[in-house]
């Protein structure tokens, strides 16, 4: 199951990290264009990319917890819970920054964009940045642990001589 698991992990993780590193790009590109332009293009985005965003990062998630569950004992749990913990943050941001401006942009008319349109936008891309770093760190923290070998850590001395005189 812990192959699966890392394996849908990975997958989606990655997708993830991909998308936003694109959206990020085009939402650079837009900074030298006028507000019209800028809307226009937002707009669009909303249209459909909320929907893929949920379709890779839910299960990025949920495959990274229950990876970070059964790999508890291992030399590589940190590695795991780590990207569990930026993929959380990332979530955080989601709902806290980028999807409460998203909601107030689908309100926005493309011919005549709020005055506070560059405040709102530049909002957005720097939560947009520190997510998708955030995203890009823990798929490149998955992937630093998927070969490492997942050898359960040896037993203290204690609890092992206790455990022989248990069994004697």
């Amino acid at each position: 199951m812990t192959k699966y698991a890392r394996f849908v992990s990975l997958v989606c993780a990655g997708l993830f990290a991909g998308f936003l590193t694109s959206v990020l790009v085009l939402e650079l590109s837009l900074r030298s264009f006028d507000s019209t332009v800028y809307t226009q293009v937002r707009l669009v985005e909303l249209d459909s990319l909320d929907r893929l965003a949920v379709a890779t990062l839910l299960p990025a998630l949920i495959a990274t917890a229950v990876l970070a569950y059964q790999t508890y004992r291992t030399k590589t749990r940190w590695l795991t819970v780590a990207a569990l913990a930026l993929l959380v943050l990332v979530l955080g941001l989601t709902l806290i920054v980028n999807l409460p401006i998203n909601s107030d942009q689908l309100r926005w008319n493309a011919q005549a964009p709020p005055s506070n349109w560059t405040d709102v936008r530049d909002r957005w891309q720097i939560a947009h940045a520190v997510r998708t770093t955030a995203a890009v760190l823990a798929f490149a923290v998955l992937a630093l642990a998927a070969p490492l070998p997942g050898t359960r850590r040896s037993s203290s001395p204690n609890t092992s001589a206790r455990r022989d005189r248990l069994r004697a």
